[in-house]
């Protein structure tokens, strides 16, 4: 059972990319053929046929960036739907995009003519406006849940570990605003830990191309380590009013984790 029957078991409602959707320099443009190559012409499943909500991965700044967030996309397949920082309203739930990227002081350092940084600079004000409007979009929204989407991990034991900006920047404002998932990619693995403060679910999902570079950090977080798996799969989470589940695959659909978390509400409707 891989990943289309999957989500044809569980009626899925979309699609949810944590980034590097185009490996490994992005696009070149919005006629890139890889663009079908990668995305249109792999994920055919009718039960895939959904809305897909992308952000942009630190490879996908290697290319036309512009390209990923052009609405002519769309044109060429109706799925696609890709922003810098965004959110996505779902019945009670509603998911909070992050742009990450911009975040890693080494993509500014070592290696300045990979990116395309095109709409980021300055980016000292692209950053502080950003975390401004995702405190003042989470303190001000009335959704039953909250999830927080970003490329790069916050806390890992993956093969690039935490990511230290984030640990610093955009963990505070999680934290204070009680959210509950924060789900990435960037590291090749699934992964669940647990903070080590106020209860956030870190999921990666970083396992849908590359994956199996052998290389942890298992000793960081023993205590809070939940799962971990070098390897190739996807994740799904199911929401009612009062219950999260989430459910890790491998990449032929078999489960390797799963756990529920507990959220008070008033009814048990579901997305």
């Amino acid at each position: 059972m891989q990943m289309g029957e999957v989500g044809a078991k569980l009626g899925i409602d979309f699609v949810v990319s944590t980034g590097d959707n185009f490996y490994n320099d992005g696009l070149t443009g919005v006629r890139d053929p890889a663009f079908a190559q990668s995305f249109t012409n792999i994920y055919t499943a009718r039960s895939l046929r959904k809305p897909w909500y992308a952000i942009l991965g630190n490879h996908d700044y290697h290319g036309n960036t512009r390209a990923q967030l052009s609405p002519l996309l769309r044109m060429r397949d109706r799925r696609w739907n890709c922003y810098r920082s965004y959110t996505v309203r779902a019945g009670f739930l509603q998911i909070f995009f992050v742009d990450t990227s911009p975040f890693k002081d080494k993509y500014f350092v070592e290696g300045p003519n990979k990116f395309n940084w095109t709409g980021v600079l300055p980016r000292k004000t692209y950053i502080s406006n950003l975390l401004k409007d995702l405190d003042t979009a989470l303190k001000t929204s009335k959704a039953a849940w909250k999830i927080v989407v970003g490329h790069h991990p916050i806390r890992s034991i993956g093969k690039r570990g935490d990511t230290e900006e984030l640990l610093e920047k955009l963990l505070p404002i999680l934290e204070a605003n009680k959210i509950p998932i924060y789900v990435n990619g960037h590291n090749h693995c699934l992964e669940h830990i647990n903070n080590t403060g106020i209860p956030i679910e870190f999921l990666t999902s970083g396992g849908g191309s590359r994956a199996w570079s052998n290389i942890i950090h298992r000793d960081r977080y023993k205590k809070n380590l939940k799962f971990y798996y070098d390897g190739q799969g996807f994740v799904s989470v199911r929401l009612t009013k009062l219950q999260a589940n989430v459910v890790f695959y491998d990449v032929s659909g078999q489960t390797l984790h799963s756990f529920e978390l507990k959220k008070f509400g008033t009814e048990e409707n579901e997305v």
